[in-house]
């Protein structure tokens, strides 16, 4: 789903509202207003209001088009028998032309109506099932003030659950950034299409469950423009996951082999072998040192093993293995090199070998990555597409520069990436983004902070590499592998608590995040 910022949804309304893209007819503010309302209201009610009847709603409503989806929420809850209160910030002659006209509809119907111009008029406390933010939209820029700031202020400090329509009030649509104070939503409803700011920090801790609301905008005029930002949903990754024919064996769904492991950070191949069989992988191979190869055969079960060649007495990849390393590649449909395998400057000798000698697509994740500090020519000369995995620290070694925080110049630096070593970069992170070769980002929504844990990235490399073995092509296994990977970091979140996740815990709860997917 495509993910904007201000001036793209401002332009996107522009053309649906003047006709402005061809074999699309012009559609009135009004009517805009008319279909969004309806369909807020009816969010609304099946999110918060189990029987609609006897429900109290307390509505602030603003001068703008957002204050106007606001009034027609409330005469549609009104129709249906909802008790409803709406606080207008400014006198009727103040407001939008499509505001006054749904605030004239409310007249014959049930809604009180207050026009509100000091926040002393305000009870002490709101006795409501749901106060409902419809004050300023994702428009606005800049520091709230006046009356807004402290109607934002006293919203906040209510006991009902909060939803907001479009954006919280107080958040910066393009950054995620608060300049001031900002309404903390229970539920955010997006217009039309997502709004990068509800995805970053600090912004996506004031949307609450964001939900995107068709208001009759034709997908035609989203996509006539060209917006290159998209949001990973659950409906993309049911589509793009590797199919599961019945007839199948284990030949079926790829071969996936391995590199990984030096002493003291045997974990890390266990933990990726373990994930990506967990991911649907047919055969999983751990070339590891020799020296460690019993500890891994302890560790895995159902993961087969390849002894190489390693450093004496240092429990690291020798050079030694290159053969073994590239016999095992050509046998392989996909391939991981990074878990865990140390910085020996042998080992890293060995993966600047293989890589610029593989055929099979691979996952090249920590160490893996970090073999390339010093000279990274290898990687902008590879012939095969890879997916490159870097945290911000490894992303600063590859590229020379540390991401940048906000979303513009972070997203930018992440296509650049990608651009300049011919694969997919995923940058890990709160959100993680992923480039395409083309400059196509994805942003994952998926994810919390029980993952920032030793491990976690081990059991991401699994996945995708599992899902590159079973026949994904590389940006199809990065961001389906990002999205479950942080699904089941929140399913075992729910169950266990954000504090006391282990990235072994993920591995755990991946057939759950499957399974939501699979229906």
């Amino acid at each position: 789903m495509k993910l904007v910022n201000r001036k793209l949804m401002r332009e996107i309304d522009s053309a649906a509202i003047n006709g402005s893209v061809s074999d699309v007819a012009a559609i009135p503010v009004i009517e805009l207003m008319e279909t969004a309302g309806r369909a807020l209201a009816e969010a609304i009610v099946e999110d918060f209001l189990d029987t609609p009847a006897g429900c109290v709603v307390t509505i602030f409503c603003g001068k703008g088009n957002n204050g106007g989806d606001g009034l027609v929420i409330a005469r549609y809850l009104s129709d249906w028998n909802v008790n409803v209160e709406v606080y207008v910030t400014g006198r009727r002659e103040e407001l939008s032309d499509a505001s006054q006209t749904n605030l004239d509809r409310l007249g014959d119907t049930n809604v009180k109506v207050l026009h509100l111009e000091n926040i002393s008029e305000m009870p002490a406390t709101i006795e409501s099932d749901l106060v409902v933010d419809a004050l300023l939209g994702s428009g606005v820029e800049g520091a709230l003030r006046g009356l807004t700031l402290e109607l934002v202020c006293y919203i906040n400090k209510q006991s009902a659950a909060i939803c907001a329509i479009d954006n919280p009030t107080g958040l910066d649509i393009d950054t995620g950034a608060v300049t001031s104070e900002c309404i903390t939503a229970d539920f955010t409803y997006s217009l039309a299409v997502p709004k990068v700011g509800h995805y970053m920090y600090p912004g996506k801790e004031h949307v609450g469950v964001a939900r995107t609301i068709d208001i009759g905008i034709p997908q035609s005029v989203v996509e006539s423009f060209k917006v290159n930002d998209n949001l990973i949903t659950p409906e993309y990754i049911a589509e793009n996951l590797p199919s599961r024919p019945s007839d199948a064996h284990k030949g079926t769904f790829g071969r996936l082999f391995s590199l990984s492991g030096s002493r003291g950070m045997t974990g890390a191949g266990a933990l990726s072998a373990k994930a990506a069989l967990r991911a649907g992988v047919g055969i999983v191979t751990v070339g590891c040192p020799d020296s460690l190869e019993a500890i891994y055969e302890i560790k895995l079960d159902e993961s087969m093993t390849l002894g190489l060649p390693s450093v004496a007495k240092r429990g690291a990849l020798s050079l030694r293995a290159l053969g073994n390393v590239l016999s095992a590649l050509n046998k392989s449909t996909a391939a991981i090199i990074g878990p865990g395998l140390g910085r020996h400057s042998e080992t890293e000798r060995l993966i600047q070998r293989v890589v610029s000698r593989i055929k099979t697509t691979c996952v090249l994740d920590a160490d893996g990555l970090n073999a390339f500090e010093k000279d990274t020519t290898v990687l902008e000369s590879n012939h095969a597409p890879h997916i490159l995995t870097p945290h911000e620290g490894e992303f600063k070694r590859l590229t020379g520069a540390a991401p940048p925080a906000s979303f513009p110049e972070r997203a930018k630096a992440v296509r650049e990436a990608a651009k300049r070593f011919n694969s997919v970069v995923l940058l890990k992170g709160g959100p993680t983004l992923i480039a395409d070769r083309d400059g196509t980002l994805y942003l994952n929504p998926t994810g919390n902070s029980g993952m920032a844990t030793g491990g976690s990235g081990d059991v991401l490399s699994g996945i995708i590499g599992a899902l590159l073995a079973q026949g994904n092509t590389p940006i199809q296994a990065a961001t389906c592998g990002a999205y479950l990977h942080g699904l089941a970091g929140d399913l075992a979140a729910s169950e266990l608590g954000e504090r006391s996740l282990i990235a072994g815990d993920l591995i755990e709860f991946l057939p759950f995040a499957f399974d939501l997917l699979d229906k």
